[in-house]
């Protein structure tokens, strides 16, 4: 007999918007593995957690997952995999004692999460693992609540890309698609300022910092930011803005 593995996004950064499911899968779980990027940080994932749930009687491990760029078809980096190996290799540790664990993960897991990661990794060491996901609120669609903007209408196309890709390939996605949700792009803005403007997508952009948090804030002129944004940033490009009532803090 062993336990279940519970993968939950736990939505963008408002405890309110953990789900019930969640929440209730939390508080039964006794035990929490959960990643941070930042090899000395904290798990932002788990501090969300933590608003809503209490941890006084639970097993906390978190682990630190490099954060390095993975490109689809290629090897990771030898000590991504490592980490991926040593997290499923605890969650295998505390299933095999018929203990549940969950491991949250921000935004929704189906999404550019370490969620899959996860569990693929634990799948390639056993096949018997009983796993199931739960799904969170996107950080894309609390973006849209805080602007007030839809992602599609109708038989608009929509892209959610990492704005780390080439400048080739998000010239193509900015010419081919109504909406694109641009993630990932506080190292970027620069390069993304100019290929918004050399496409004429400027005053259809807006970038959403920090979305569904005490600290949220939205900016419609990229190009007069006067620092990097926070981490935790999308930009939205719609380009049928004419349903739209936008609004801007």
């Amino acid at each position: 007999m062993s336990g279940t593995l519970y993968i939950i996004g736990t939505g963008p950064g408002d405890p309110q918007l953990l789900t019930l499911k969640a929440v209730n899968i939390f508080a039964s779980c006794p035990v929490i593995i959960a990643p941070h990027g930042a090899r000395n940080g904290s798990s932002t994932a788990l501090a969300i957690v933590s608003e809503a749930v209490s941890l006084a009687d639970k097993t906390v491990v978190e682990l630190h997952f490099p954060m390095k760029k993975i490109r689809s078809g290629h090897e990771p980096a030898p000590e991504i995999l490592a980490a991926w190996r040593h997290a499923a290799e605890q969650a295998l540790y505390y299933l095999d004692q018929d203990q549940n664990v969950c491991f949250p993960t921000l935004g929704d897991p189906a999404i550019y999460s370490t969620g899959y990661y996860l569990y693929e990794t634990i799948c390639g060491i056993r096949d018997d693992v009983a796993v199931e996901f739960v799904p969170g609120v996107a950080a894309m669609s609390s973006c849209s609540a805080a602007l007030a903007t839809p992602i599609c209408l109708g038989d608009e196309m929509v892209a959610v890309i990492p704005a780390t890709f080439s400048d080739d390939r998000l010239r193509s996605v900015l010419e081919h698609f109504d909406t694109i949700v641009l993630m990932k792009v506080h190292r970027v803005m620069d390069r993304i300022v100019e290929l918004l403007k050399n496409a004429d997508l400027m005053d259809h952009a807006v970038l959403v910092e920090k979305a569904g948090t005490a600290g949220e804030r939205t900016c419609a002129e990229l190009d007069k930011l006067s620092e990097a944004p926070h981490y935790y940033s999308t930009i939205i490009v719609r380009k049928n803005p004419s349903t739209v009532r936008t609004l801007i803090n």
